[in-house]
């Protein structure tokens, strides 16, 4: 019934089309290997292979050619939320969050961003933040903060101005609350953006806020 009612809500967009639906992880998994779809939907405890080991086949480091995958649960619990995402999902949604949410985490995920359901985002981020051996934002003997070890990349160091909008992410703001926030226009927060998953090599804002908080870039409250 869960699937039929997916169904029904995404194939009533004109932008979104429903190409399949299976009952178990395995053949999700073969499946979308084979039909190669823009987003995959995957429920967390499935039949034969739950839905983190499908996230991690479809998604992972590990994954030739990965996909887009959408981890949709009943479970508001932070290990499954912290599995998805480091297993390679770019989305993150309860059940209860309603059709208009589900439709726009599809489409975030098609366009290459992520999106979590909002109950579950910050409560995540800020568990990371106080893990055993992250770091806490500190300051040196003149009073002036200290660049977390973190802000450095694969890529380079992150500039001022991009380790702003890398806090902000991790706080939950949107593309257009950072605008307000920093005084500076919707390209220019795109760009920061870019620059940040280039220098990071992380992929979408999701594992931008994920790194923030566990390089203790943005203090828990």
């Amino acid at each position: 019934m869960v699937r039929t009612g997916f169904q029904l809500i995404l194939d009533a967009q004109p932008d979104i089309e429903v190409i399949a639906e299976v009952a178990d992880g395995a053949a999700c998994v073969e499946v979308a290997r084979r039909l190669r779809p823009d987003v995959c939907l995957v429920d967390i405890r499935m039949p034969k292979l739950d839905g983190l080991d499908v996230t991690r086949a479809l998604a992972g480091p590990d994954a030739v050619d990965p996909l887009r995958v959408v981890v949709v649960t009943t479970f508001d619990q932070d290990d499954y939320v912290y599995g998805a995402l480091q297993g390679g999902a770019c989305g993150f949604l309860l059940k209860d969050a309603g059709p208009g949410l589900l439709v726009e985490a599809v489409r975030a995920a098609a366009r290459g961003d992520a999106l979590v359901s909002p109950s579950v985002t910050v409560r995540l981020l800020e568990r990371l933040g106080s893990y055993p051996g992250t770091a806490a934002g500190t300051t040196d003997d003149t009073g002036r903060p200290h660049r977390p070890q973190g802000s450095t990349g694969p890529q380079g160091p992150l500039t001022e101005r991009e380790m702003d909008v890398a806090r902000l992410v991790a706080r939950g703001r949107t593309n257009q609350e950072i605008c307000q926030e920093l005084y500076v226009s919707l390209g220019t927060v795109k760009t920061h953006l870019g620059s940040i998953q280039t220098k990071l090599g992380v992929r979408n804002r999701v594992e931008i806020a994920a790194w923030a908080w566990e390089t203790g870039a943005v203090r828990s409250r």
